[in-house]
């Protein structure tokens, strides 16, 4: 079906070489700050099995599909969605699930690049500076420090890219993920066994069902989303790298699995250590997004017995986890470039680069010379950030299940049995989401995430 295209397209060495990428692309930052927040906010044992169930449903559902039509189209997800038809609604599903990626790994870097400073920080500077209370502040204040930190970590993604599929984001997600999930669990285990620690373990993983209520839905939906790379043209692009002879379904899992243990581990790293230096209290955790992770944090780290060792490889991992998920979201911009454009990867990653690094540096500036300028009342990387998270990815997973809903499930079907040993074993759940539950669920997120910026509820 991919046609002539398809004799000279990259791939994948195998299975395990679409799970550690995949993998890479879906455990982000997302994992190691947000999951904590809203875990710690929502009722924490219980808000993570609600996770896991819509994780292993809703998740493996959006998961499958975007993996299937990746490869059963051979194409990233322009080509895949004009496949099946040149209409306009095709035209504007792929195109939209195209542009996401360029839009997010601009300010997806900026934060990398903060992380990357950090890093610096606990290796060659002062722990305790780190842990003061205007420190983020003045750093993100200082613009040529800040764009500074940016172009270094996007370097590392560039190149990357420009290694090619199994030379460079196979092989380095092959290296990232395994050290990643090594340094969690030793970061995990020392946070664990602090004094106090063990009454926010308790609270992460036993579920306490008076806590629950809608918006504990609502919060592990939308968070779910987001942390699996859930239309971001990710799945699309990697599937088309997948050879038929992968078990999908199989594969798919694994994806999951990993990126919700990595998850479970963040919580370990985080909630427990902050409920001990809190003395119980999950408030420190109930600040939003980069409050925890550069503002809380390096206070907790700063108040342990060996912080600067734990800081140095918390922010190691968390630089893997940011750089596997940047990596995958320009390669499904430079994969668009390459089928679109008939460009090689060379033109295409240079073209990134220029997107990257413009958009970037928007965001960089936003918190000093360019402070001024608030879009909607957002800062500029909050609005990039809302118009790619919370209104064009749920209208682009709906263009996901409508191309699906027109191609037939049937052909789906058929993509995921391809190789040999594969097998549909979670067809019927399959089905059933498809049919009658992840439009409603992605409409829940679009509509909460409005709500939310509008002032009308608090996530």
């Amino acid at each position: 079906m991919s046609g002539k295209n398809e004799k000279n397209r990259s791939s994948f060495t195998g299975k395990m070489g679409f799970v550690l990428s995949a993998a890479g692309a879906s455990v982000g930052l997302g994992n190691i700050w947000r999951f904590p927040y809203l875990c710690a906010r929502y009722g924490g044992g219980i808000f993570l099995l609600v996770y896991v169930l819509l994780a292993l449903t809703f998740g493996y559902t959006m998961i499958i599909s975007e993996t299937a039509i990746g490869r059963m189209t051979g194409k990233s997800p322009v080509s895949a969605f004009q496949t099946f038809g040149k209409t306009p609604a095709f035209k504007f599903g792929g195109w939209l699930n195209a542009i996401i990626p360029m839009l997010i790994v601009p300010y997806y870097s900026v934060i990398g690049g903060w992380v990357f400073k950090y890093l610096w920080e606990y290796i060659a500077g002062s722990p305790a500076a780190l842990a003061e209370n205007d420190y983020f502040t003045g750093f993100i204040g200082d613009g040529k420090v800040v764009v500074f930190w940016f172009v270094m970590f996007s370097l590392i993604t560039l190149v990357v890219i420009f290694m090619g599929v199994q030379n460079g984001i196979e092989k380095v997600s092959g290296i990232m993920m395994p050290v990643l999930i090594v340094l969690a669990v030793i970061v995990a285990v020392y946070s664990v066994s602090r004094p106090g620690a063990l009454a926010g373990v308790r609270y992460l993983l036993v579920p306490d069902f008076s806590k629950f209520s809608w918006m504990t839905v609502v919060a592990a939906l939308g968070q779910m989303f987001y942390s699996l790379s859930i239309a971001m043209g990710i799945l699309i692009t990697f599937g088309s790298y997948m050879k038929k002879d992968v078990d999908m379904e199989v594969s798919s899992l694994q994806v999951e699995l990993t990126d919700t243990v990595v998850a479970i581990l963040a919580g370990l790293m985080v909630i427990p250590a902050v409920f001990a230096f809190s003395g119980g209290s999950t408030e420190a955790m109930l600040q939003k997004g980069p409050s925890l992770m550069f503002v809380t944090l390096p206070k907790v780290f700063h108040s342990m017995a060996g912080g600067r060792i734990i800081g140095i490889m918390f922010f190691v991992l968390v630089l893997f986890a940011a750089s596997t998920s940047s990596i995958a979201l320009t390669e499904s911009a430079v994969s668009t470039f390459e089928d679109e454009l008939g460009w090689d990867r060379k033109r295409g990653t240079l073209l990134m680069a220029v997107i990257q690094i413009g958009l970037g540096l928007l965001s960089c500036l936003g918190f000093n010379v360019l402070s001024g300028v608030t879009p909607f009342g957002m800062g500029i990387l909050d609005f990039f950030d809302f118009m790619t998270n919370s209104l064009m990815m749920p209208v682009a997973a709906i263009c996901i299940c409508l191309l699906v809903r027109a191609i037939g499930l049937e052909k789906v079907e058929e993509e995921v049995t391809a190789g040999e040993q594969s097998r549909f074993r979670l067809k019927k759940v399959y089905h059933f989401m498809m049919k009658y539950c992840t439009i409603a669920f992605i409409l829940v997120i679009l509509v909460t995430s409005v709500f939310n910026i509008l002032g009308i509820i608090s996530i």
